[in-house]
């Protein structure tokens, strides 16, 4: 897939993706194919496995990553759960300090203000590569259901498989 910036009134570039396949097609244990032009951002922090701060526009966002759910460890009223710290971790290897892209699907924000989006970075899916790696469990919330079919294949797939949540945690939501 060929990559290339486009200049944008905010001094954002955009992103767009060239090639890649057919669209609507995701051979298995894929991310699907790059969609092109979408708002980039750059990391500023890893909130958790599932939460990110970025800074866009000259303004800082916390985006929520749609379709997934990991493990919680920063909830004040809920203990670590185990593969929490885990699935930060891999998070923070996936997307720290880097420019990202961020796909909208219906929602713009959830309950807490947060943008819900699909996040990109190095031509994946994060959102699919946590799933994939079973440090993250697909969680649908209609009206984002854009991937809802590839996540629950992925999570599907690692269970049984025993990828990391699913073969060293008792239950999804088991403390740590």
């Amino acid at each position: 897939m060929l990559l290339f910036a486009v200049a944008c009134s905010g001094g954002d570039a955009i992103l767009a993706g060239v090639g890649g396949g057919k669209k609507g097609t995701t051979p298995p244990g894929a991310t699907p194919a790059l969609p092109g032009m979408l708002p980039a951002a750059r990391v500023v922090r890893v909130v958790d496995g599932d939460t990110i701060e970025v800074e866009m526009g000259g303004r800082r966002f916390t985006v929520r990553y749609i379709g997934i759910d990991t493990p919680e460890t920063v909830d004040p009223r809920r203990p670590v759960m185990c593969y929490g710290k885990e699935a930060a971790r891999r998070n923070a290897e996936l997307v720290e300090g880097k420019t990202i892209l961020l796909e909208k699907d219906v929602s713009e924000t959830d309950r807490y203000g947060r943008l819900l989006r699909y996040v990109w970075a190095d031509g994946r899916m994060v959102n699919a590569v946590l799933v994939e790696e079973g440090y993250a469990r697909a969680y649908t919330v209609p009206p984002d259901v854009k991937y809802a079919d590839l996540f629950r294949r992925l999570e599907r797939e690692a269970r049984e498989q025993g990828r990391g949540l699913w073969g060293s945690c008792p239950a999804f939501g088991s403390p740590a």
